[in-house]
């Protein structure tokens, strides 16, 4: 009985208790399938939303939890990780949501798309606490073969195929740089793969200031680089973002970005904490490249899913300003930016999905008075591209200023006052949207628009992708005006993790910010 109890106390199952709802809820959707045929298909999206929404509310019961390593030290469900964990999940109920209509349409099954959608979902929220290096090449493999499923779901539409092809070309040569960094970390710590005792033994050996740990630190950002979309690992982006179903575009621009963000904050804060300058200048000059490169190019598109690509490699831009800046406002501000982005970018994406699935097309120019037509989408749109570009009082505002005087804080002058310029870029190709769908006279109508459909929410799967723009523009225009709830779960999620504070203490006392005996033993 005692071994028994010693191994269950050392597994503590408990922390995975929101994964586990997720598996129960795949395989809910697998059988449910396979018993139900077509007749489930009518249940199956809500069961899979129920399942995630009862995840949701067990990573809240979660939150302040005095146990949060599992699995021998390989999970950590801090509530830093419950955060992330929420907003991937989240996420995949938005993303749910729109695809109902979508996926339905194109004659494909809708229970295999949301299983394959539940299991990216699970790799992702592993991913965001994973604290062990084969657990962390396992969730981010988990998410990402699941993403090329996705991406290439649409078997009989060759920009499906093409996109899906480049995308698992290019992610399995990321993944095997990645693979290749974190085995040198296996290697340069003695044969460990804990991230703690890596820490710990690196910062013990001469290995800290060696050439094997400064080649680790690229291969391992490398990696993460090419999964939050920074530049010059962007490539796959605009192509798999237009050729992709437009619901898949969508977790990946919120979900996938997410779990990278949770991956280099855990990783890069723990594994390579004796080099803290070295990969926030990297993430420097990644930042300075993805706000210039995004935000520039995506003034010259013509098709709305690739600005809106061009436009994610800019935001992610924007939150590494808050990894950069490497203190409790600039992981703050990170934090509360992704939860805003979750909402205005899905509700630009329901915006794409609602106008595709009514005019078979995605061009800006074929947007030409739409407000004469549709105006429930016009208003929905509107807000949430504006959002994006950072109007006020939107919640997009409210994320950039954050983001922006944290930045400021941590004495990153000239990157904050680029991320300014560039965020005026960025308001010219959303506001050239918004113009071309409202000010446009009758006979400047596009043809789309002049043949547009009768406005009918009656039809199956409509329903759902209506309550997901509205729920996503309600969030995007009350988060801005109510954002202080939201930034205070941020910063609790960030004060409350130790792996962040102790390196935040550490990085003051190397820039002789905090002399070190104050620094208690």
């Amino acid at each position: 009985m005692d071994f028994s109890s010693n191994i269950a106390s050392q597994l503590n199952a408990g922390t995975i208790l929101p994964e586990g709802i997720v598996i129960i809820t795949l395989m809910v959707v697998l059988i449910g399938d396979l018993i139900g045929g077509r007749n489930a298909r009518s249940w199956l999206p809500y069961g899979a939303i129920a399942g995630l929404l009862a995840s949701i509310a067990a990573l809240y019961t979660a939150w302040d939890s005095p146990s949060t390593i599992g699995f021998l030290g390989a999970f950590n469900g801090d509530n830093l990780s419950i955060v992330f964990r929420g907003i991937i999940a989240l996420s995949t109920v938005v993303t749910i949501l729109m695809s109902i209509r979508y996926v339905e349409q194109t004659g494909t099954s809708l229970a295999e798309f949301i299983a394959i959608m539940l299991t990216a979902t699970l790799g992702g929220m592993f991913l965001s606490g994973a604290n062990e290096l084969v657990m962390i090449f396992v969730s981010l493999e988990m998410l990402s073969i699941s993403s090329y499923l996705m991406t290439g779901y649409m078997k009989r539409d060759p920009r499906s195929n093409e996109a899906a092809l480049k995308y698992l070309l290019i992610g399995a040569s990321s993944s095997a740089i990645f693979l290749y960094g974190s085995s040198l970390l296996y290697g340069l710590s003695g044969g460990e793969t804990t991230l703690d005792t890596i820490s710990t033994k690196i910062l013990a050996s001469d290995s800290s200031s060696s050439l094997g740990l400064a080649i680790a630190l690229v291969f391992v950002i490398a990696g993460i680089a090419f999964k939050i979309s920074a530049v010059p690992f962007h490539q796959w982006t605009p192509d798999v973002y237009e050729g992709s179903p437009t619901p898949v575009v969508a977790f990946l621009s919120v979900g996938s970005k997410a779990a990278g963000f949770a991956l280099a904050i855990r990783l890069l804060v723990t594994a390579f904490s004796s080099i803290v300058d070295e990969w926030h200048l990297i993430f420097t000059a990644l930042a300075i490249l993805s706000m210039v490169l995004g935000n520039v190019v995506a003034l010259a598109q013509t098709s709305m899913k690739r600005m809106l690509a061009y436009s994610s490699i800019g935001q992610a831009g924007f939150v590494m300003i808050g990894l950069t800046a490497g203190t409790n406002a600039g992981y703050s501000s990170m934090v509360f930016y992704l939860l805003v982005y979750l909402f205005m970018n899905l509700g630009a994406f329901s915006g794409v999905i609602l106008f595709s699935l009514r005019t078979g097309t995605d061009q800006i120019s074929e947007y030409a008075g739409l407000y004469q037509k549709d105006p429930l989408l016009t208003l929905g749109l509107s807000l949430c591209l504006l959002s994006l570009g950072g109007i006020p009082p939107l919640a997009g505002f409210f994320g950039k200023i954050y983001l922006f005087w944290a930045g400021w804080q941590a004495g990153l002058y000239g990157l904050v006052l680029l991320a300014l310029v560039a965020s005026v870029v960025s308001i010219y190709y959303y506001i050239r949207v918004v113009k071309m769908m409202v000010v446009k006279e009758p006979h400047e109508m596009s043809d789309s628009v002049k043949n547009y459909p009768e406005i009918r929410w009656n039809l199956q799967g409509m329903r759902p992708l209506q309550v997901g723009l509205v729920l996503s523009v309600i969030a995007t225009s009350l988060a801005g005006i109510l954002s202080n709830p939201l930034f205070s779960l941020a910063n609790d999620s960030v004060t409350s993790t130790p792996i962040l504070q102790s390196t935040i203490v550490n990085t003051r006392i190397s820039q002789g910010e905090i002399p070190s005996s104050n620094i208690n033993p």
